[in-house]
């Protein structure tokens, strides 16, 4: 049986590679991200490699997991895209909505809290690269490697490279390119054309695929493997116009390496937090989305896992309590008028109900990050009628929990027992000083429903909280909370490579064998309508439906508008992109803009009239503009880099299009070596 990553790092390996790491501490990063030092103790061993190697591994976690306690920093992805918002409306100055004014060089970009994370995926994506340079850097030093043993290491760190510049480049357009650890600190940087770095990432992943072992013959269970290389490679052809590569890569990911779609309950049987309260029906979605069967034996779906379970390295991920409707907020009332009716109430309280426990059901959750009425209801209606069968989308085996689902449990409600309801159906009681009732028919019971109201895929961010399961006190469930949880997550599944083999057919004017991989995924969900035809519209509500809280969203947004304007293709409205300016337009104005602009403003709030309003004290107002499609440069980088001049993104406070950039990956390598 193979062991868990993690375990191998819990030993003095990993000890060694923090101590060599000194040098390089995220404190110092987040100071100063673009100067990386050596070393200070040489990789002279196999084992010191291996040590490297593990902590490029458990980069992963913390570049996606944070531990925040209010917050899954996952969800920056969301915020600016189709299926996303920020909603926790009580946040003042930091309330995340109007990011064409708060989004700056200097502001907007949180590194954290209740906030954002772009600041932080700027650090945490170069931290990752830190790593993978100082496998680099060293194991063509370490004696006694074969070339296959040498070149599998080196695979394995150009991987984690190029996932960092991947996502790096997708988020924030052109930026530094640092692929070594240089003898003495670099502040001399010029930035390179995402296109360059793409090339980059093209020929390093070529080149891991010949060398990166297979799953079967890897020893632990989240090191990188051949699969992940495809899948990411699949990807990055994608970017660079190599449709047919795209494909052809993709089949044999799907075909040639014992992976396949699950499509019967499997592993680990893991309920809802209470049966008795919302019951699920076990199916191959729910088992699908259950921590403990990420990385199940019995789970040929996975490609590339991020283990977080039962080490001493654990990161909490709190996703019912980021993700949730603010459930038992007091903005909302019951029929008749009593303020927050919906209660957290511990098991060994006198007034506890096994049958209305719904903080153990759903969690208590602080919507931090909502989803927009085009993910809730639009990408679930087909001709006019709504498809409830999909197991995605299926409130009947518990999958999909509507606010309706939810029943009042205050003792102190008389509706106790009683669904939730929007709207008062009925007049109730007098109010003699205003001469009105006390809850009048068809008033709204809620005040806040960015917060408060909206619907929830359950099986998709529930996670078995177990510390607070084994405290009969506890009257909030988060999800994987503390140590003794399990919060594995998938990075890669085989599910995204069927869409992104749809894409690769779609871009070379092949719809209908595009339509045949996105209903390959349809299938399994038993989803109701089958495509004979897809647009890339379609593959993207897909990619919606099957990767919501696992793909970087807004990433993959950017890279498909770029795929766009490159292949000429046109949308779902027919619009096509210059590849010239699909990156380079300014304004708020609902005409022009990338892709990526037009699905924000068309399936989403931003830039609306209705996506405006006030809650307490709080004004908002949900606007992007179409430079928003990359995150600024952060000034805290072009600051820092005090010898050079790095690029600021077109619409943000410092652009120059005459500032010089590297258009050759290769020039932007030999530069690294010129300190000033």
């Amino acid at each position: 049986m193979k062991q868990y990553i993690n375990n191998f790092c819990k030993g003095s390996a990993l000890v060694a590679a923090l101590a060599t790491m000194t040098a390089c501490s995220d404190s110092f990063l987040a100071q100063d991200p673009l100067s990386f030092y050596e070393p200070t103790t040489t990789y002279s061993t196999e084992e010191g490699l291996k040590s490297a190697m593990a902590m490029c591994d458990q980069a992963f976690k913390g570049y996606i997991l944070d531990g925040n306690w209010n917050n899954v920093g996952l969800a920056t992805n969301y915020y600016l895209t189709d299926v996303g918002m920020y909603a926790k409306t009580d946040m003042g100055g930091g309330f995340q909505d109007n990011f064409d004014a708060k989004l700056t060089p200097t502001s907007g970009m949180g590194t954290g809290g209740d906030g954002n994370y772009m600041q932080r995926f700027w650090n945490e994506g170069y931290n990752i690269v830190k790593y993978a340079n100082s496998v680099l850097s060293y194991v063509d030093k370490v004696e006694g490697l074969d070339e296959a043993t040498q070149n599998a290491y080196k695979g394995r760190a150009l991987f984690h490279q190029s996932y960092a510049y991947y996502n790096l480049a997708l988020q924030f357009g052109d930026i530094p390119l640092v692929t070594k650890l240089p003898e003495v600190p670099k502040q001399n940087y010029t930035s390179t054309s995402k296109a360059a770095i793409f090339q980059m990432l093209q020929e390093n992943l070529e080149f891991a695929i010949k060398w990166v072992p297979t799953k079967a013959n890897t020893p632990y269970l989240g090191m990188i493997t051949k699969e992940a290389c495809l899948h990411l490679l699949t990807k990055v052809y994608l970017v660079n116009g190599e449709y047919a590569k795209a494909e052809q890569t993709a089949t044999d990911l799907i075909n040639n390496y014992g992976l396949k779609l699950m499509t019967e309950p499997f592993g680990v049987w893991q309920p809802s937090g209470n049966e008795e309260t919302w019951k699920v029906t076990r199916n191959v979605i729910w088992d699908l989305h259950r921590t403990p069967n990420v990385c199940h034996a019995e789970n040929k779906e996975t490609i590339l896992p991020i283990i977080n379970s039962n080490d001493q390295s654990f990161i909490r991920i709190q996703t019912m309590r980021a993700m949730f409707a603010h459930w038992s907020n007091s903005v909302i009332r019951d029929p008749h008028g009593l303020a927050a009716p919906g209660n957290t109430i511990a098991r060994n309280n006198k007034d506890y109900d096994p049958t209305l426990d719904w903080t153990r059901a759903i969690g208590r959750g602080i919507a931090l990050n909502r989803t927009s009425y085009h993910y809730n209801k639009t990408i679930w209606s087909y001709d006019g009628e709504t498809d409830w069968q999909d197991l995605r989308h299926n409130r009947e085996v518990g999958n999909w929990l509507e606010m309706e689902d939810i029943k009042y449990n205050n003792p102190k409600s008389s509706c106790y027992g009683q669904n939730f309801q929007l709207y008062a159906t009925e007049d109730y009681g007098w109010n003699e000083e205003t001469g009105k009732p006390i809850v009048a028919k068809g008033e709204i019971l809620c005040s806040d429903t960015i917060r408060s109201w909206y619907p929830t895929p359950l099986y998709q961010l529930y996670i078995l909280d177990v510390p607070n399961e084994n405290n009969m006190g506890a009257t909030q469930f988060h999800g994987a909370s503390d140590k003794g949880a399990n919060g594995d997550w998938y990075l890669f599944r085989l599910a995204e490579t069927y869409l992104l083999r749809a894409e690769a057919k779609f871009y070379q004017g092949n719809a209908s064998g595009a339509a045949e991989d996105v209903n390959a995924v349809r299938r399994r969900a038993n989803a109701k309508k089958m495509y004979t035809t897809v647009t890339i519209g379609d593959i993207m509500d897909e990619r919606a439906r099957e990767l919501y809280l696992e793909e970087f969203r807004q990433a993959e947004m950017v890279r498909v508008s770029w795929c766009l304007a490159k292949s000429g293709k046109p949308d779902e409205w027919g619009e096509t992109y210059d590849i010239n300016t699909w990156d380079k337009q300014e304004g708020t104005d609902l005409n022009g803009g990338s892709y990526w602009f037009k699905r924000c403003t068309r399936y989403n709030v931003f830039n609306q009239p209705y996506g405006k309003g006030s809650q307490g004290n709080q004004q908002f107002e949900y606007k992007v503009n179409k430079h928003n499609l990359h995150w600024p440069i952060p000034n805290s980088a072009i600051t820092a880099n005090i010898n050079g001049v790095l690029r600021q993104n077109y619409g943000y406070d410092g652009y120059d299009a005459s500032v010089a950039m590297w258009t050759d990956w290769k020039d932007a390598v030999a530069d690294e070596d010129k300190i000033d």
